[in-house]
């Protein structure tokens, strides 16, 4: 499947990371269990537990990107260590492109053994610099289980109000946050 944008090649870049887009291609590879051909179209390591959790969330990904190549540059990124340029640390993207309202919504999941180590702030602030830089975007949105206890900590660390609350079929009771930044 073709039809990448060239922003979609675009690699976001911070101090610790790289940030890269993953393509229909590699999507459709790791829903099939071919990790040896996704590690090859991305160049970097696939975790052996990929796709797992991330299933459901690479399923919507994949369609969103066939029905309008050009989504692709704001939906799943892998979160690769620069030091070694292979090594996967997790993933974020935003859940589609920006709303009426000019706002996107964030999501991120980090590898168990590289939790607690600031990945995830960092790949964040990254994407939302990279959003204001390139498309004027300023408000972003955060939807958070309330158990979760991390995640809760690093929206607010970010500036994120609590505007709401909803029920997500998949994921049940989240609590909505946003932030707009000047």
């Amino acid at each position: 499947m073709t039809g990448k944008t060239p922003e979609a090649d675009e690699v976001i870049a911070s101090e610790r990371l790289r940030l890269v887009s993953m393509s229909p291609a590699f999507i459709e590879a790791l829903l099939r269990g071919h990790h040896s051909r996704a590690a090859e179209i991305m160049g970097v390591e696939v975790p052996p537990e990929w796709p797992g959790d991330l299933t459901h969330m690479l399923r919507l990904r994949f369609d969103q990107i066939r029905a309008d190549p050009s989504e692709q540059q704001w939906l799943a990124r892998a979160m690769v260590l620069r030091e070694d340029g292979r090594t996967v640390v997790g993933n974020l993207g935003f859940h589609g492109k920006p709303d009426r309202r000019g706002m996107v919504e964030v999501g991120y999941t980090v590898r168990p053994q590289f939790r607690r180590q600031g990945f995830a702030e960092e790949a964040v602030r990254a994407l939302f610099d990279w959003a204001s830089r390139t498309h004027g975007i300023r408000r972003f949105r955060a939807s958070v289980s309330p158990t979760d206890e991390p995640s809760l900590s690093l929206v607010r660390k970010l500036g994120f109000v609590q505007t709401g609350e909803q029920w997500d079929e998949i994921d049940g009771r989240e609590l909505v946050f946003e932030l707009e930044r000047t």
